[in-house]
């Protein structure tokens, strides 16, 4: 077997083609796009490579044919963090071979070692934590847009080299038509009627203002979490600009309270029903399919990828009446069946609340997985 770094416009095809070949059998996976890959590596693309660096290679087995890969990354604003220094590894496709997994894993870690790492997480993004994070366990159905598929052998890989599970991700499904649970729905109507509280959602023409008030909102709900670093407006940006195609300002909602921003709600069609058909590409071509089915086939599932509440107001139910206004909104189209609620760590008791204060139920279940050195 032979590891080669990607660094060329072959090694860099033979990377994003991997995945064709071990989920070809597997009606349940959406390929990702290409650019949405590409553009992790690219540091025009990703504000990450300001502060940190990363790499990948493929595995080519004895015969020629390309049977795994893997990206070793460091975040220099997180990776002195922890007890001990700490980088990542992601994007790991791989055979059942343990041998060409831990071939694979010793690559990301001697490159980390290198560099002054003492541990790895795996397999993780560089990049915002929304996308491409976390090994899939439980709930095999297809992905939403962002969300890491894997068969189901990967554990065993990752587990039998040494990997211990740092964090569960736990995302969960509401359906749609369902009537939230009774509680949960007088809860929103008092804190709606209450003076000085506010909800709006979204106006894409004012973008500057939401931008900030996200930002504010995000930095000050996330502070306390271990090893938080704070959200940039280029981060912000890069995401609306990935997400433009498919966003609907009426699934993004932001709650104030006396004018100050408290709490945000951010919800997105599942683009995975979008590209399904693409096989990765939006070339010419796929940009006509996807204009297509977003205009023929429609999305019946959304996802919420982002939700939170600055501390000084998380007992003030400002969730409720936002999960509402997007259900007073999206059941008069007729188009959504599914909400999916993606992800809440198992360290996040009070998201993990919320999400049954909603009724919801068991979608997946990721681990995010650490090695020591």
């Amino acid at each position: 077997m032979e590891i080669i770094e990607v660094n060329d416009r072959i090694t860099r095809k033979d990377f994003l083609k991997l995945p064709r070949e071990i989920y070809k059998n597997d009606p349940n996976w959406v390929c990702p796009l290409d650019n949405d890959i590409e553009s992790v590596f690219d540091p025009a693309r990703n504000s990450f490579h300001k502060y940190g660096s990363c790499t990948r290679w493929i595995l080519r087995g004895g015969n020629g044919k390309i049977i795994g890969r893997i990206a070793a990354f460091i975040n220099e604003r997180k990776a002195f963090h922890y007890e001990q220094p700490t980088g990542g590894s992601g994007f790991f496709e791989c055979i059942d071979n343990q041998d060409a997994a831990d071939l694979l894993f010793d690559t990301a870690k001697n490159w980390l070692l290198e560099r002054g790492m003492k541990a790895m997480d795996s397999p993780i993004n560089f990049g915002e934590n929304d996308m491409w994070w976390g090994l899939l366990v439980d709930g095999f159905t297809p992905p939403s847009y962002g969300m890491n598929y894997h068969p189901p052998y990967y554990k065993r890989l990752f587990e039998r080299y040494g990997f211990v599970p740092l964090y569960e991700q736990i995302s969960n499904r509401v359906d749609v038509h369902r009537p939230f649970p009774e509680r949960f729905t007088k809860i929103a109507e008092w804190v709606a009627k209450k003076p000085g509280y506010r909800f709006e959602h979204l106006d894409k023409s004012a973008f500057e203002k939401y931008a900030a008030d996200f930002i504010e909102i995000y930095n000050e709900a996330w502070q306390d979490f271990e090893n938080f670093t704070p959200i940039e407006e280029a981060s912000i940006r890069q995401s609306f600009k990935k997400l433009k195609p498919i966003m609907d300002e009426h699934l993004i909602w932001f709650a104030y309270v006396n004018d100050e921003p408290a709490s945000l709600l951010v919800i997105v069609p599942d683009a995975n029903e979008l590209i399904r058909n693409l096989h990765g590409k939006m070339n010419f071509l796929g940009k006509m399919k996807f204009l297509l089915n977003k205009y023929a086939r429609k999305n019946k599932k959304m996802r919420a990828i982002i939700m939170g509440t600055k501390p000084k107001f998380q007992k003030h139910g400002l969730e409720s009446p936002m999960f509402i206004k997007v259900k007073e909104y999206v059941l008069p189209l007729n188009q959504y069946e599914e909400l999916e609620l993606s992800w809440v760590g198992d360290f996040n008791t009070r998201m993990i609340a919320i999400h049954e204060a909603t009724g919801a139920s068991f979608a997946k279940k990721h681990i995010t997985y650490r090695l020591k050195f």
